[in-house]
Formats: structure tokens, C-alpha cells, sequence
């Protein structure tokens, strides 16, 4: 075992240059592959802490007097999926905008009168908090009569939704074309080697060595590429992830949302992915050499 690990620094050693360059184009590989999953991890998140809170706005139409709201209001309140009604004056509304905008005391001062409806405020069950089923929710509510709208920030919710599939596909096309050129750059790297040593093989086989014997060292090498240029490549998205954590506590935002790394399962999910790339661009170096052999 000493002297197959001896033989595969040996290796390693020769072509630095050759080796640098495969490990660090899988680094980028795995680094884009495990920056989205990231992203899209700390986005679901994201997402499940906003539909804990979900809340809906429901405006009640002008004129409905109050034995018809709170009939509204009951029948609200029996919907399966909505799991609180706060009835929300208009003058209550009025004094909450006022003070949200402390600094504009010049335009309420020329109201006539209040321009804010009558609403309700529902708090949606967690597991109808999805954009189907507020949507769904919405349509439902609005065809009940003495609603004049409903508002849950269905067009913020639908293009976050959007821009997230769009760059989870982006990144994993992106990671999918890395992982590719790094499987084709450690199958150049092993097949450069074995042309180099062609002759020393050719002997090898002469005096008995197996298959196995000859072809350990390059499939130990395509490996320690792989889970080399893996392990940098997570190391860089870790060192990125403390600068990003770090401004997040230094703005005051842990508290509202506090981004994740990678689980322990993830990154050796990642780590496995690159170090099987590895090994397939050797396999596939090998395959393709001893089909030359064979025919010349």
C-alpha cells in the first residue's frame, strides 16, 4: 500500500501544473453546485418563516354596516385553512400609517376625510401558506359578497418564486457544465500519464502485474483530484458564507432571518459528488486507453 501511494505522488508531483488546473475546475464546479444549494436551502427557509407569519388583508367594500361585517367576520372565521380574523378599522388604519410615517405629518394634514377601507386581517394556516393555495384562498374569499379586495403580496410572492427556479436552473446548469469540463480535464491528465508510461506498463504486464496492480494508481489519482478540488471548493463557499453571516449580524438582521450553512449531509453528499467525478474521468481514460491498445 506504501509503495501504491508512493507511486501515485509520483504521479501527482510530475504534471503539477497539469493537476492544479483539474483541481481547481472541479473546485469551481463544486463551488457553483453548493453555492445554489445554498441559496436554494436559505430560500426555502426563507420562504417557511414568511408562511408561518403569512397574513392576508381582506377590504371590506363601502357602506357595510356592522350587523353585515360581523357576519362577514363569521363566516370568515369558519374557513378551513384561515386560523385568525382581526377586525381593522379604518380609523384604526389611519393612526397605524401615521405612525409608520412619522415624517409625513403634510399629507394626512390635507386629507378631507379617511381614504382607507374597512379590513379584516387573517392569519393563513401553515399549510396552505403555499402561492397555489393563498391563491386559491383569495379567489375563495373574494366571491364572498361585502369583500371589495384581498391582498397578500401575490405578485412579490410569484416573481421571488420565479427568480428562485430560475437561478436554482441557471446554477445547476452551470455546475453541471464545471463538473463536466472537470471530468474531461482528470481524464486528460490520467491519460497523458499512461502515455508517458506506456512502455513502463507494457514491461509491468510483461513480468505479471495485473490489471488491477497497473490501474490502482491512476484511479487513486483521478480521486484525490476529485475530493482535493471538492473540498476547496466548499472551504471557499464557507469562507463566503461567514463574510455574508457576518454582514447580516452586523446590518441587525439575524434576528428577522439568519442564513445556514450546509448540513453535514450535504456537504458529504457534494465531497462524494466530486470525488466520483474523479474517478470517472480516470475510469473513462482507462477505458479509452486499453481500447487503443487492443487495436493497435
Amino acid at each position: 500500500m506504501r509503495a501504491l501511494m508512493r507511486r501515485t505522488w509520483l504521479d501527482l508531483s510530475s504534471h503539477k501544473f497539469l493537476n492544479l488546473i483539474t483541481v481547481i475546475t472541479v473546485a469551481l464546479s463544486m463551488l457553483i453546485v453548493s453555492a445554489f444549494l445554498l441559496f436554494a436551502a436559505n430560500t426555502g427557509e426563507l420562504l417557511d418563516s414568511w408562511r408561518r407569519g403569512v397574513r392576508m388583508m381582506v377590504y371590506l367594500q363601502e357602506g357595510l354596516d356592522d350587523a353585515r361585517r360581523r357576519d362577514l367576520q363569521q363566516t370568515l372565521a369558519k374557513l378551513p385553512d384561515i386560523s385568525e380574523v382581526r377586525y381593522i378599522s379604518k380609523d384604526k388604519a389611519l393612526q397605524q400609517l401615521r405612525r409608520a410615517l412619522p415624517g409625513q405629518a403634510s399629507i394626512f394634514a390635507t386629507l378631507r376625510k379617511n381614504p382607507l377601507p374597512d379590513a379584516f386581517e387573517l392569519r393563513v394556516a401553515v399549510g396552505a401558506a403555499s402561492p397555489q393555495g393563498l391563491q386559491e384562498i383569495a379567489t375563495t374569499i373574494r366571491s364572498v359578497p361585502g369583500v371589495s379586495d384581498v391582498e397578500y403580496g401575490q405578485q412579490w410572492l410569484a416573481r421571488f418564486a420565479d427568480v428562485t427556479r430560475l437561478l436554482r436552473m441557471i446554477g445547476y446548469t452551470m455546475g453541471g457544465l464545471f463538473l463536466a469540463a472537470g471530468i474531461f480535464i482528470v481524464a486528460n491528465t490520467v491519460r497523458l500519464l499512461l502515455y508517458s508510461r506506456r512502455d513502463e506498463i507494457d514491461i509491468m504486464r510483461l513480468v505479471g502485474a495485473t490489471e488491477r496492480f497497473i490501474r490502482m494508481p491512476f484511479y487513486l489519482q483521478g480521486i484525490l483530484q476529485g475530493a482535493l478540488g471538492g473540498a476547496l471548493g466548499v472551504t471557499v463557499l464557507y469562507l463566503a458564507y461567514l463574510y455574508v453571516a457576518g454582514g447580516f449580524r452586523h446590518a441587525g438582521l439575524a434576528g428577522a432571518f439568519s442564513p445556514r450553512f450546509l448540513s453535514p449531509a450535504e456537504i458529504g453528499a457534494l465531497l462524494l459528488g466530486s470525488t466520483l467525478a474523479g474517478w470517472l474521468g480516470c475510469f473513462l481514460s482507462l477505458k479509452q486507453f486499453s481500447r487503443l491498445q487492443e487495436n493497435g
